[in-house]
């Protein structure tokens, strides 16, 4: 369930509205045990998902950093090799 969940700091361009709402609606998954909430807790639920939403991009807004922006092309095949890697037949 969390393995969708990325790094969003430090990029350029910056992470979108989509990216870090997904990023917050897996974690309440995660920490709910749940992938869709019954219908007694979709309020609940959906609060907590705007709440983390709202808290990331306050973080990702207030983060300062020396380093240089990273490139997200770069990002995603440095994680394919490591994928590969990981799963290589040997």
């Amino acid at each position: 369930m969390c393995r969708n969940i990325r790094t969003l700091h430090n990029f350029e361009p910056p992470a979108t509205r989509d990216e870090v709402y997904g990023a917050a609606l897996q974690y309440v998954r995660k920490i709910s045990g749940s992938t869709s909430p019954s219908q007694a807790n979709e309020e609940a639920f959906a609060r907590a998902v705007e709440a983390v939403t709202a808290a990331t991009h306050r973080l990702l807004d207030e983060l300062v950093t020396s380093a240089p922006p990273k490139n997200r092309e770069v990002e995603a095949a440095k994680a394919r090799e490591r994928a590969a890697a990981r799963y290589a037949t040997g």
